[in-house]
């Protein structure tokens, strides 16, 4: 894959590649990722959104892999899994597939779990190959044959997760957590907290009953009913303990609960990643650094080294949502602090502060009304109005056109963290109808700000160079425009 920033050619600013958040092509919307080490290299699997298709996953499901040894590579392994397959669920590829997870069995193969939007049905999916193709095998279902989510007193199933323990053992987790209706439920089930069933090695038939692991929001009096469980089941085992992690009643955050056992009890840990950096550090929902909406993830290890991948919105919509990934630290108690939302992201060290970037890596974007929840279907006029992040073509166009549309007065945008111990000056590429200044600084807190007045006339693309002072090794880069009008910020440019 190719950087997600040019260096131009110019040998004197050629650096080691790296990488940044999004991780995986700025044209590509593979949200709900769960990483996973098969074969030496990570994979990535998720649900597919496409770009401006006003409904979540409406692509087909596919992988990205990079070598554990070089976080930096993703590489492109095509459709793994079409909608138009034979599971009878498949309605002639008209259903959205939602978020999957893959493990590989004690066979040595693979398998996909997956569910259609809404079915509370199961299904599975198998490979020779973690990149697959991968064919369909079956629906989960007890030793009678009845499918696993349609007996009335089963809960909702929903958001599959798959695990094989280091015994060979293997659980499936699901689960659904609202507290408010959801008409797309299936009649007569209802949200009732997180499951966690064993299966036979076939893969696909239940082992006993479904047990509770999860309550619904509130009805745990250890877990705070704002981070108790909505979604998003994942486990994984770390250190010889059991990380159940899932997206909170907040919807914004990812938490996890720790055990000593695959099926509990599980004990609240805390939040380790909220998509608009909410709780970190104190932040008030209403100070959200980033618009927010929901979020699926979970963790990645490779030796010493420990991840959380997570997704956030794009396109003032709730469906359009990109691969995310931050380092995490996990102490010798196995309690994990809730990290930061950055730039940087999967990169080891801060990024570089010689080459171009392009606007929409932002870890930052607030308007000066703030920050709220994405709709989840775009209103065609009243985003005319707001600032957010989109792109001219459509999904699966290779060409990184991402940008920031509709930056208007008191607009923050910021990006976290540079090496700019050796850079002279950065050059924002801009377009619009705009008079005022941008205010620069290397914080958060605003301090000793560089100011550059300018003026558009919205003729094509302008360039507004801005000198650099007292730069170090680590230092965020923040741009705050104010004025009268409109611009679209296309890229950035560190010399």
């Amino acid at each position: 894959m190719d950087l997600l920033f040019d260096f131009q050619d110019r040998p004197e600013v050629r650096e080691m590649k790296q990488i940044m958040n999004p991780y995986l092509p700025l044209y590509e919307y593979v949200p709900d990722g769960e990483p996973h080490v098969f074969e030496g290299r990570v994979y990535i699997y998720g649900s597919h959104d496409v770009f401006h298709a006003f409904d979540f996953c409406k692509g087909d499901y596919v992988t990205y892999s990079a070598s554990i040894d070089d976080l930096t590579d993703w590489r492109y392994e095509g459709v793994i899994y079409p909608k138009v397959n034979k599971d009878p669920l498949s309605k002639n590829g008209k259903a959205c597939f939602y978020a999957p997870d893959v493990t590989r069995g004690n066979d040595g193969k693979y398998y996909l779990y997956y569910s259609y939007a809404w079915s509370s049905v199961i299904s599975v999916a198998v490979s020779s190959s973690p990149k697959g193709p991968f064919e369909y095998l079956g629906h989960v279902h007890y030793p009678d044959g009845g499918e696993y989510g349609l007996r009335k007193k089963d809960p909702f199933a929903f958001d599959p997760a798959i695990f094989v323990d280091d015994d060979k053992r293997i659980y499936l987790y699901s689960g659904f957590g609202a507290l408010s209706f959801f008409p797309q439920i299936p009649f007569g089930h209802k949200p009732e907290g997180g499951f966690v069933m064993e299966l036979e090695p076939d893969m696909l038939t239940i082992k006993g009953e479904p047990k509770k692991i999860m309550e619904l929001p509130g009805q745990d009096k250890n877990t705070p009913k704002e981070h108790g469980f909505f979604e998003a089941s994942s486990m994984r085992k770390i250190d010889g303990r059991y990380y159940f992690v899932y997206s909170s009643l907040n919807g914004h955050e990812l938490c996890y609960q720790i055990s000593s056992s695959p099926m509990g009890p599980f004990v609240y840990g805390g939040v380790i990643i909220s998509n608009g950096d909410v709780g970190y550090k104190g932040r008030k929902k209403e100070d959200a650094i980033y618009p927010l909406g929901n979020n699926h993830g979970s963790i990645l290890t490779i030796g010493k080294d420990h991840f959380i991948f997570y997704h956030r919105h794009t396109n003032y919509t709730n469906t359009d949502r990109q691969a995310m990934a931050e380092r995490i630290h996990i102490d010798q108690n196995g309690r994990i602090e809730q990290v930061e939302k950055t730039t940087m992201g999967l990169n080891p060290t801060p990024l570089s502060g010689k080459g171009t970037y392009p606007s929409s890596v932002c870890s930052t974007l607030v308007p000066k009304e703030g920050n709220v929840f994405y709709p989840f279907f775009r209103p065609p006029f009243f985003s005319l109005t707001k600032t957010y992040i989109t792109q001219k073509e459509k999904t699966g166009v290779l060409k990184e056109s991402q940008y920031i549309h509709n930056v208007r007065d008191d607009t923050l945008v910021g990006y976290k963290y540079f090496d700019l111990s050796k850079t002279e000056r950065v050059v924002l590429e801009v377009e619009g109808d705009f008079k005022g200044k941008v205010l620069c600084f290397l914080s958060e807190d605003e301090k000793n700000p560089i100011s550059k007045d300018f003026s558009l006339s919205g003729n094509g693309k302008e360039r507004i160079e801005i000198p650099l002072k007292n730069t170090s090794s680590k230092d965020a880069l923040f741009f705050r425009f104010v004025g009268k009008g409109k611009l679209d910020f296309f890229s950035f440019t560190l010399e």
